[in-house]
């Protein structure tokens, strides 16, 4: 059984949770609660010396990180994961997008305005770039959905998986979605995806790390 080292209210470690449960695939959670240090012990660092989550025990002693990586190992012969060449990259394409251009503007806006106490005070210099460049994604992707219903080979995939992570929550850091139409239909669309949760889903397997 896989076992995934998560955080609650991350959305890359979101990402992850929502794959494993509309794939219906067996795990045990560990929660990890980065602010509080957990991920930098030396227990967690022997894992994934990199220190962040999420981190997926794979087999036994064989620890995969990378939230997108882990996407596309855990839906790997399955209809999230398009096995055509072109899309394939196309999904790959959306995937680079998202880490590039999305959770580096959104998830960090996310991270600093909601998660840590003082934040905006601490990251002031960085919210209006924040701000500036997730609006130009947000952009980009509501430009894409006019003629698509999904993002990468005319159906539902872990493309899409990755860009709601953080896209369902930007109202939550000061982006106001109310002008992007297409993106806000299309995140209605994911939410009705048989075995959706929610990020602050919680199931009976979820352990706390030490």
């Amino acid at each position: 059984m896989f076992t995934l080292y998560s955080m609650q209210r991350s959305g890359n470690c979101y990402k992850v949770r929502l794959a494993l449960a509309q794939l219906q695939i067996p795990h045990e959670l560990v929660e990890v609660d980065i602010l509080q240090g957990q991920s930098r012990t030396p227990e967690f660092l022997a894992k994934n010396p990199d220190g962040h989550v999420p981190l997926l025990e794979a087999a036994p002693g064989r620890y995969l990180a990378e939230s997108n990586a882990i996407l596309w190992y855990i839906a790997g012969g399955t209809p999230l994961a398009p096995e055509d060449r072109i899309e394939r990259a196309e999904a790959l394409q959306w995937m680079f997008f998202e880490q590039h251009s999305l959770e580096p503007n959104l998830g960090a806006a996310w991270f600093w305005l909601t998660l840590v106490k003082g934040g905006r005070e601490l990251q002031l210099h960085a919210v209006e770039d924040w701000t500036e460049q997730g609006y130009r994604a947000l952009r980009v992707m509501d430009k894409h959905l006019e003629s698509h219903r999904f993002f990468a080979a005319d159906r539902y995939t872990i493309a899409d998986i990755a860009l709601y992570a953080y896209t369902h929550v930007a109202h939550e850091c000061g982006f106001d979605l109310t002008g992007f139409t297409h993106i806000r239909q299309w995140l209605q669309r994911i939410a009705r995806q048989a075995d959706h949760i929610t990020m602050d889903h919680v199931t009976d397997s979820m352990a706390i790390a030490e």
